[in-house]
């Protein structure tokens, strides 16, 4: 039996209604955007920790306690920071000249307005006992990652907006997007942007939603995400280095690929495929191959839930999220099936 009483901890409850609060204060991407330098940190310590002396303490240091802890946990902080967003928007505190549903932005600071960061502060508690949840009962995926979606759906029911918009058309049709096709003013809510200049579908990343450019990136990053973790042996420092990358995506470099969601599941593939033996041990063919085949794999399904979940929604339900949760759960399938010696760092089913 597990003991779920354990896993509570007043000590570690009131740390995330402060790094949700936090998260709300700087704005959701940015939090996360600060995730990921500290997966870089703590990996970079690990690494040096191990040509050392052969530890890896400051890793668990930096990495667990601080980056997936409850100062930058994603489903903490990051996930804070997107209902802080959501709160804000149905108050009609945002008044920004972003494309989408104010609901959307992430990129947006609250600063020390004190309702918002309250909001923060619950999110990020509900965010931390999620995932203590699923810890606890060793759910065979990316516990952190089903935090991020599992409270985005939280925060779309308790601030009043609906879990799955209404399409204008398919599902997955982006064509109204394409042909600069506008939200009839009765479908725009009073706190969802101007009347009349709201599109009648939002693609997650206008830069990349089509199909085929989806699956290129996937590939290639899928690839370039397993060979890091092979050859720095850390499943996590591929992700560390995507996440970070977004500070170019949060100051408006255009064009930029988010590619997180890729390169976690591809990296970790490489381990599942090691099993129980020396990551080091795994061909470089394999590298690619399951490199490949991941990053495809999640590409496509982060498309497939932007296009039904955040499209034609009002608030930022996190596709790359998804895709984690997806594309670790299929290794945890794989490995299941004797497809994969191992399911790596994720729990096994």
């Amino acid at each position: 039996m597990v003991d779920v009483a354990a896993i509570w901890s007043i000590e570690y409850l009131l740390l995330a209604l402060a790094g949700g609060a936090f998260g709300a204060a700087i704005g959701g991407l940015p939090a996360f955007i600060f995730t990921g330098f500290m997966v870089i940190a703590g990996e970079a310590a690990n690494l040096a920790g191990k040509a050392a002396a052969g530890s890896d303490a400051a890793a668990i240091m930096i990495t667990d306690a601080i980056a997936f802890g409850p100062v930058f946990g994603p489903h903490i902080s990051f996930a804070a920071g997107a209902a802080a967003s959501a709160y804000a928007a149905r108050r009609g505190y945002m008044d920004t000249d972003f494309d989408y549903h104010q609901a959307k932005n992430i990129n947006y600071a609250f600063g020390t307005k004190p309702d918002v960061l309250a909001v923060g502060a619950l999110f990020g508690a509900a965010g931390y006992v999620m995932v203590e949840l699923m810890v606890a009962f060793a759910m065979p995926f990316d516990q952190v990652a089903m935090g991020v979606v599992l409270s985005a759906v939280l925060h779309r029911v308790a601030f009043g907006y609906d879990v799955v918009g209404t399409p204008s058309s398919g599902w997955l049709d982006m064509k109204p997007f394409e042909q600069e096709e506008l939200q009839s003013p009765d479908a725009v809510a009073a706190d969802g942007g101007v009347i009349g200049q709201r599109y009648a579908v939002e693609p997650w990343l206008p830069q990349q939603y089509k199909w085929l450019n989806v699956a290129v990136l996937g590939v290639v990053v899928g690839i370039l995400g397993a060979y890091v973790g092979y050859v720095s042996e850390s499943p996590y420092l591929a992700f560390g280095i995507s996440a970070a990358s977004l500070i170019f995506l949060s100051i408006g470099h255009e064009n930029f690929p988010v590619t997180h969601h890729i390169a976690l599941p591809s990296s970790t593939a490489v381990f599942a495929l090691a099993g129980s033996a020396s990551v080091a041990t795994v061909s470089l063919s394999g590298v690619v191959a399951v490199g490949a085949i991941f990053g495809l794999i999640s590409a496509l399904f982060g498309e497939v839930f932007q296009r039904v979940f955040y499209a034609h929604g009002d608030t930022h339900l996190d596709p790359p999220a998804a895709a984690i949760v997806f594309g670790t759960f299929l290794i945890s399938v794989c490995a299941a099936l004797g497809i994969l010696p191992g399911s790596g760092w994720v729990p096994a089913l």
